[in-house]
């Protein structure tokens, strides 16, 4: 069993580190991550620039590789054989914020795993709940324990072709936590706003800034699972198509283009 450990807040993340430990009694390990942040960068497929990858080492003293590319492209980059041998299993994280409801498609933890979905590869994203009320401390411990427990389980019955599972930890000690919840994607509320700001010559630049986003905590949503203190299992397939508005859209009467 080949393990690809990879994440979207670079290489030297702690979370990443935490989750490389968690998964090597299950095989061998190798990771490759990106040498800088790319968090909600989305999914990314580097085409337009030559992609570069360095060693590094990480803080235990494991060799790992860094490349400049976005998380998506380091699955793609070892999937494609920058490591000699296959990959068998993708995981992505921990990352220190929950990645819930909409947030799959903005997140670098997450497209991740959809890179290694794609590559028809059993793939896992792990992200800690931190918000304002428990972000004094980053409970890293407590997903890794996670990520030790379910691993084993995908390796074991395996995961349906293009399907990838969510996994949203509460940031608590593993203690603390009630179980697990197989959920389906909630309802993110985006507290966006458009900050206009003028540089040194006048000219107008723009931050989306904001507050913190919000959710429905609603039965049986990941967002849901979280604040009754679960872990949140999600599996997301990359087929986005709305299969209940086909019906309703064969019935348009579409204009005649000859």
């Amino acid at each position: 069993m080949h393990i690809l450990v990879t994440n979207d807040d670079g290489v030297f993340a702690p979370g990443l580190l935490a989750l490389a430990q968690a998964v090597r009694p299950f095989g061998k390990v190798s990771v490759l991550a990106p040498d800088r942040n790319w968090s909600a960068s989305g999914h990314v497929k580097t085409l337009h620039r030559p992609l570069r990858v360095k060693e590094v080492q990480l803080a235990d003293g494991t060799p790992a590789l860094a490349s400049d590319g976005a998380p998506s492209d380091c699955v793609a980059l070892a999937v494609l054989g920058i490591l000699p041998e296959p990959i068998d299993l993708v995981v992505s994280g921990i990352n220190p914020n929950a990645n819930v409801g909409h947030d799959v498609t903005y997140s670098g933890t997450v497209t991740a795993a959809m890179e290694g979905a794609i590559w028809g590869l059993p793939s896992l994203a792990f992200s800690l709940d931190r918000n304002e009320e428990n972000n004094h401390t980053l409970h890293y411990e407590t997903a890794a324990a996670v990520a030790a427990r379910l691993v084993p389980l995908v390796i074991e019955n395996g995961l349906p072709a293009h399907v990838l599972l969510n996994v949203n930890i509460p940031n608590q000690p593993l203690s603390a936590v009630r179980g697990w919840m197989v959920t389906r994607l909630g309802l993110r509320i985006y507290r966006d706003e458009l900050i206009r700001r003028e540089d040194p010559r006048g000219k107008p630049y723009y931050w989306i800034g904001g507050d913190e986003p919000t959710g429905l905590p609603e039965e049986g949503t990941d967002i849901g699972a979280l604040a009754g203190n679960y872990v949140s299992v999600t599996p997301v397939q990359l087929d986005l198509t709305a299969y209940q508005a086909l019906d309703g859209l064969r019935g348009w009467k579409f204009p005649d283009l000859r």
